[in-house]
Order: structure tokens, then sequence, then C-alpha cells
């Protein structure tokens, strides 16, 4: 990490961050925290794990954009909204600088593999949200199968799995754009190879240290990984949604709704657990997807 790494890091967060909070797509909290998250990400990283971080928050935050109106009703009954505070920003990114801080301390092509893992999983849960809310059919509750109203936490439409597999081939995709900006600069393979070839010569570790691009900075296994990070992600934060998080029912219009209040009246407790609010479900559902990101590509033999 350089002096000249953090002042780009700070200025290219504070100027996404500035037009996000212009724009209401960011409360003061939130525009902090992405400016700390997003310095961090790129010194400590490099423009690749930036720009994976960039790719989730511009395209997500332009689909909470679409059809605003159309989605407000449903909207209501979330804990937050499209305008994300600190704690969201830290629910969808505090676990990817995590990794990011990993592939500092001991570089090795799986951090790079979890992170992708974990982006995809924001991504295609707020893109399944955004995109399955529009849907024309009711959703099912994934644990029942039976028809619930819109926006009922856990619910589940075929627009929106359709969103959650574009979500994460999107930033699978976005991940292999970046990586390419140099080989091995992202996902610690080369200095991985180096010390393999130094300790055993193999003819394999020669090879990468010779230059060759690591699997995981091509565009198949990336694609997979984002993939298998998406689905993984996003139907783990459905289930955990519909069966422990913390819900609530509308003494006035009688709604079920994941905030402690609404229609301008304390609403009551009705399941889950206190502590397993939305931010909360967020975080579990970025680590099965970082952890099925992993696994695919330890299963695919490119780790």
């Amino acid at each position: 990490m350089s002096g000249m790494d953090v002042w780009i890091g700070l200025l290219g967060s504070v100027l996404v961050a500035g037009a996000a909070y212009s724009k209401r797509s960011l409360t003061v909290s939130g525009a902090a925290a992405a400016v700390v998250l997003g310095t961090l990400m790129y010194s400590l990283g490099s423009a690749a794990w930036f720009g994976t971080l960039i790719a989730f928050f511009v395209a997500s935050t332009l689909l909470s954009k679409y059809k605003h109106k159309r989605k407000a009703a449903i909207e209501s009954g979330y804990a937050k909204s499209g305008n994300r505070d600190a704690g969201q920003v830290a629910a969808n990114g505090g676990l990817g600088l995590l990794l990011c801080i990993g592939s500092v301390i001991a570089p090795h092509p799986a951090w790079w593999a979890a992170f992708v893992g974990v982006m995809a999983a924001v991504t295609a849960d707020t893109w399944a949200t955004e995109i399955g809310g529009l849907s024309r059919t009711a959703p099912r509750s994934i644990l029942t199968g039976r028809k619930v109203a819109p926006g009922t936490s856990g619910g589940v439409t075929a627009l929106g799995l359709l969103a959650t597999c574009a979500g994460g081939l999107f930033i699978g995709a976005a991940a292999w754009l970046l990586a390419r900006l140099g080989s091995g600069a992202v996902t610690g393979a080369s200095d991985a190879a180096a010390a393999v070839a130094a300790a055993s010569g193999r003819q394999a570790a020669a090879v990468l240290t010779a230059g060759a691009q690591p699997p995981l900075e091509t565009l198949l296994p990336l694609l997979a990984a984002g993939l298998a990070g998406g689905l993984a992600g996003s139907l783990s934060d459905s289930l955990i949604g519909a069966k422990w998080q913390a819900m609530y029912r509308c003494a006035v219009c009688g709604r079920d709704i994941e905030r402690g209040s609404h229609c301008g009246s304390p609403a009551e407790p009705l399941r889950g657990f206190a502590w397993m609010t939305n931010d909360a479900v967020n975080v579990i559902g970025s680590l099965f997807g970082g952890a099925a990101a992993l696994a695919a590509a330890l299963l695919a033999g490119w780790l």
C-alpha cells in the first residue's frame, strides 16, 4: 500500500459516495462508511477489488431507482430502503473488506474466489429484490411454496430467480474484466506460485511464475464463482428471512413487515429473533455466497 493508492482510493470513494448521496441513495452515515470502505479496499487491494465493489453499488443503486414509485408500497414494509445507511454499507461490503485484508496478509487466490462470491451474493440478493418486486405473479414462500403477499420476507418469484442469476453473472463478468488489469495482482497467484516453485520446483508452479494467467482471473471460472455465490447467497438470505428474521405485524393495516413501526404506529412482534435484523441476514447470506464460490473453485480444481 502506497500513499498514492490511499489518495486515489479516497478520491474515487468520495466522488462515488458524493454522487450517491446527492441522489439520496446514501444517508450521511452511509456515505461516510462508503468512503472508508472504498478507500481501504483500493489501497489494500487493487483496482479490481475496489472496482468490483463499485460495480455492485452502482448497478444496484440504479436498479433501486428503476420504477421506484411502483415498488414504493412494497418497500414501505422493508426494514431498510434504497437509501442505504452505514449499517447497510457495512453489511454489504464489510466481509469483502475482511477478505481483502486477508489477501494482503497471506496472498492466495482463495481470498479472491470468496470475495467474488460475497459480492455476487449481495448483488444477486439486491437484484432479486428490486427486479423480483416488479413480478406480475405473486411470490411464493421458499419454505412452503404457498403464495404470499409481495414484499413478504422469504417470498420468491421466477423473475426474482432470473435476476439472482443475472446479478451473480454480472459480478463474475465485472471481476474478470477488472482482473485483466494485471495477472496475479488480484489473486496473489503469482506470489503463491513463486513460493511453491522455490520449495519444490514443480512445473505447474514454474509456469505460473512465468506469467500464465491464473484460472480465477479468466472468464468462465469467475462466471461460475459469481453464479454459485449469487444463488447460494440470495437463496440462503430468503430462507433465513422466512424462518428466523425478526418480523412484525402492523397494528393498523395488518401487514407483516420487517420494521418495528408502520402506518405511524408501533408494530407488534410476530416471529423471529430480535437480533436477526435485515443487516444480519445480509451478512449471513454473504457468508454462504463466499463459501459457495470457494467450494466451486475447489471442486473445479481452480485453487
